[in-house]
């Protein structure tokens, strides 16, 4: 498979600007590999396609305020700070991107908030990942995090042609969100509303949680025509003892395994043993999956609509069979679905 295989003509209208007004009343494509039928229903009616005893897995890091507005020291300019991976707590060190990123060399101090109470010191401009800082920061390494989160907000992603909104904080977040580290939401997981998990649980459906701490890397744009020679940006994770109990007791009573989203399937796929079961994993991931590929664990899978030449596209395409997944996608188009992180969802039994 090569790249160009991947790209498609994306409507503009179709970027979700908002979330659907509730969480479970987002549209929900399903699709049926052995049949290849098609269905148009909501969210919420996922419930129907589960039965007592299957499992779905649930990606459970969750958000934080990831994006920092600061001004370079002496010119003042507005330098937008994202923060990507924190590298040692004790000396404050964090990967991040800056915008705009030509303004800003090594030695450069920017400072934060209205009272200048944080400080960053430009200490490497040569990480692929854009730049070091370090803050400077006296109080303790909690206070420090207390900081960030009051002076970041949520980094919603930059084609919401929009200013963040009170309501993102809490939108852009599973409600299952647990284990804070990533830069960006699992976004199969935001359909999910209290009352659906609720329902499914009386049901008798088992969550297994894993967690894969989101970085930009998932995001990252493939610049190969050859697949085989793209580089994921390696991503923080973890699954317990608990989650592989689960899953591989579903595994051994033949109960159906749902992967809920993208990064969800990547941690399964990263911690699997030579006989197809789980096996507990904490440390990094840079799978990438792309067609053909033979899946071990779930056999359906919760998903949004992803952009075009995307590798998340590239995971549904080796999932789904390419030539569904394109006519899937030719429908969700006509059909006016609406496409990406606040966009609506996918089953694929």
């Amino acid at each position: 498979m090569k790249l160009s295989h991947f790209n498609f003509n994306l409507p503009e209208e179709l970027l979700a600007e908002f979330p659907a007004e509730n969480r479970d009343e987002a549209r929900l494509m399903v699709i049926n590999r052995k049949t290849q039928k098609i269905e148009h229903k909501f969210f919420k009616d996922l419930i129907d396609y589960f039965d007592e005893g299957d499992v779905m897995v649930l990606n459970n890091t969750k958000v934080f305020p990831a994006r920092l507005y600061g001004n370079k020291e002496k010119t003042g300019a507005r330098i937008e700070v994202f923060l990507l991976r924190e590298l040692n707590a004790e000396q404050r060190l964090w990967d991040v991107l800056v915008d705009p990123a030509r303004k800003i060399r090594i030695g450069n101090k920017l400072y934060f908030g209205e009272d200048d109470s944080l400080v960053a010191e430009v200490i490497d401009n040569t990480t692929s990942r854009g730049r070091t800082l370090r803050f400077l920061y006296d109080g303790s390494y909690e206070e420090f995090r207390e900081k960030l989160a009051e002076l970041g907000e949520t980094p919603i992603p930059k084609y919401i042609n929009r200013e963040v909104v009170p309501e993102d904080a809490e939108r852009y977040q599973t409600i299952y969100a647990s284990e804070e580290g990533a830069v960006a939401a699992p976004t199969a997981g935001l359909h999910f509303s209290k009352h659906l998990l609720k329902k499914l649980e009386i049901k008798g459906i088992q969550f297994a949680e894993v967690t894969l701490h989101i970085g930009l890397g998932t995001f990252n744009p493939v610049e190969v025509e050859d697949l085989s020679k793209h580089k994921m940006d390696s991503e923080e994770m973890r699954v317990t003892q608990e989650a592989c109990d689960i899953v591989n007791s579903a595994k051994e009573r033949k109960s159906r395994i749902c992967a809920v989203g993208t990064t969800s399937m990547r941690a399964l796929e990263s911690s699997v043993s030579s006989n197809r079961t789980l096996n507990p994993f904490e440390g990094w991931t840079n799978k990438f999956i792309f067609p053909p590929y033979d899946f071990s664990i779930a056999d359906c899978m919760v998903t949004n609509f992803h952009m075009p030449k995307s590798t998340l596209l590239m995971m549904i395409s080796a999932f789904c069979g390419h030539d569904l997944m394109k006519v899937a996608y030719e429908e969700a188009i006509k059909e006016g679905y609406k496409f990406y992180s606040y966009g609506d969802a996918m089953l694929i039994i």
